[in-house]
This record gives structure tokens, sequence and C-alpha cells, in this order.
């Protein structure tokens, strides 16, 4: 986890702690549906962002007898629980207020703190996304950003771009709302705003789950790695056949890789040894996320038997 995803983590939680108050004070004088919801909202992304650094920190415990490989998966498992709280409280809460608002409908009152704090929100959110997204383009390769995000293995970084941009859309539909609602007489646009926002948080809480299970079950590194490192190895004269190399996430800057590689058969034990070693830091070199790699040399010395040869960090 890089240090980029922190501070991008900690831009959004102070962020939203403010704009939370704010907002639940402007609805408290305005009586606005759309408003409360908005206060849901800033509070849940709020406590996500506390439990994105909880899963930082413990990820980066060291590994031990009953974690051999780390604890590098912690961070995966804390965004499934943001997603999930997304899902639950921020959608589900935003949806049951515009309900109830439609069955109780509560006259609007002066919209103007509506408009302030709307606006000053949409200013302090876009800031976030739009550091967030800096950060992301820093590491990010060419298959355009979606794509790039959509393949992301940072938690710190994508969850945050998930929820800055559900906070902004939200924002939109709460001024639509308020403003309609004001404008027409009507609370109905102000419930329905509530409910459109809930809907974009289970939107955006889906995408996250789905990001989150790939990643827990074990993914595999993206596919510009994967052949690179398969280019890398195949290429080598040592190298008699080379077959397509597994890879796994660990943490977001942890690959696990696994080859299963035929040598010449002429080699030595001592050359063995060698060409492995200098494999090992060939890939490490071009490829430094990749920490631990496992290689099974077969049909060494004519004889169709493997040797497993393990080297970590």
């Amino acid at each position: 986890m890089t240090g980029n995803s922190k501070i991008a983590i900690y831009g959004a939680l102070a962020a939203n702690l403010a704009i939370a108050v704010v907002k639940f004070i402007a609805a408290s004088f305005t009586g606005s549906s759309a408003m409360v919801s908005e206060g849901i909202h800033s509070t849940v992304d709020s406590g996500n962002s506390l439990l994105l650094l909880l899963g930082i920190k413990r990820s980066q415990k060291p590994a031990d007898e009953t974690h051999p490989f780390g604890h590098g998966k912690e961070i995966y498992f804390w965004t499934l629980i943001v997603a999930i709280l997304v899902f639950s409280l921020g959608g589900g809460m935003s949806i049951y207020e515009g309900i109830t608002h439609l069955q109780h409908p509560v006259e609007l009152k002066d919209p103007f703190w509506n408009y302030i704090v709307l606006f000053a929100s949409i200013g302090f959110e876009g800031t976030s996304l739009i550091y967030a997204i800096r950060q992301f383009n820093k590491n990010s390769g060419k298959r355009g950003f979606w794509k790039e995000l959509s393949l992301s293995k940072d938690p710190g970084l994508f969850a945050v771009i998930y929820e800055e941009s559900a906070a902004i859309t939200g924002l939109v539909i709460a001024l639509l709302g308020v403003f309609l609602g004001h404008y027409y007489s009507n609370p109905f646009f102000d419930a329905l705003a509530s409910m459109l926002i809930g809907a974009v948080l289970i939107i955006v809480a889906i995408i996250m789950v789905r990001e989150s299970k790939g990643l827990l079950v074990g993914e595999s590194a993206n596919s510009t790695i994967v052949k690179g490192i398969y280019d890398l190895v195949s290429n080598d004269k040592r190298v008699k056949t080379l077959y397509f190399p597994l890879t796994m996430h660990l943490a977001p800057d942890e690959i696990l890789l696994a080859l299963d590689v035929e040598f010449q058969s002429d080699m030595t034990v001592d050359n063995l040894f060698i060409t492995i070693k200098e494999l090992e830091d060939e890939i490490k070199e071009k490829f430094p996320t990749v920490k631990k790699i496992y290689i099974e040399a077969k049909n060494f010395g004519g004889q169709d038997r493997p040797w497993m040869i393990e080297t970590m960090d």
C-alpha cells in the first residue's frame, strides 16, 4: 500500500467529517430529505475511510506461522466491509428517507443554506476526487482511466475514487431536488432526489463488492505483468519450455509468482541454481511488485523429476 493511498484517504476523511456536520445542520434548518440523505452519505464515507485505514494498518503486519504469506489481503476484506456499509447504511437509509418523506411530506423552508452547503460540498469532494485521480494516474497504464480503475489492485485509491464520484453525483442530484422542490413548491422532488442518491450508492457498492471479491479469492496480476514475465523467462536461451506463469496478488503491491520451467537438459546443478537466481533478479528488477517467486524445474539432467526452487524477500 503506497503512501499516496493513505494521503488520499486522509483527505477524503477530513472532507467528509466536516461536510457531514454542515449537511445535518442545514437539513435541520430546511427540512430537506435530500440533505439528510447527503448527511448520512458523508457520515458513512467518514466511517469507511477509517475502516480503509484500519485495513491498511492490519495488512502491513509481518508474516507469521498462521499466515506465512503475510496479512496483505486484510485490506481487501475491509474494502468489502466498506462496500457493504455503502450498500446498507448509505443506499438503504437514503432510499428509506426518501420513501418516508413521500408518505409524510415536509414543507421545504428557505433553501439558501442548502445551496451554500451543496456548492461547498461539491468543491471539497471535487478536490478530494481530483487528488485521488492524480495519485492513481501516476501508476496507471495506457488502457483508459475507467479500464485501469476496474483492473486496479489498490483499494486505498479505487475505493476513494468510487466513493467521491458517488458523492459528487449525489450532491448534483440533491441540488436538483432542492431546486425543483422549491421551484414547483412540491416536496416530491426532494424525496425523489433522496431515493436516487440511494440508488447511486447501491450501484457503487455493487461495483466495489465485485472488485473486492475478485481480489479476495486470488486475482492474478494484470496481463501486462504476466506477459512481461513470460517473455523475459522464455527468451532466456537456458530455458527450453516455459508454461504459463501463475500469479496472485497477496496485497496491492505484493505479487506471488509460480513458474513451471523446463530447462536445457545439459545443465549442471550449479548452473541450474545460478540460472534461477539470475532469472529471479531480472524479474524483480523489471517487476518490483513481484515479491515471492517459486520455480519448479522439470526434466533436469535428462530425468523427468521436479526440482522446486523457492525464492522470496
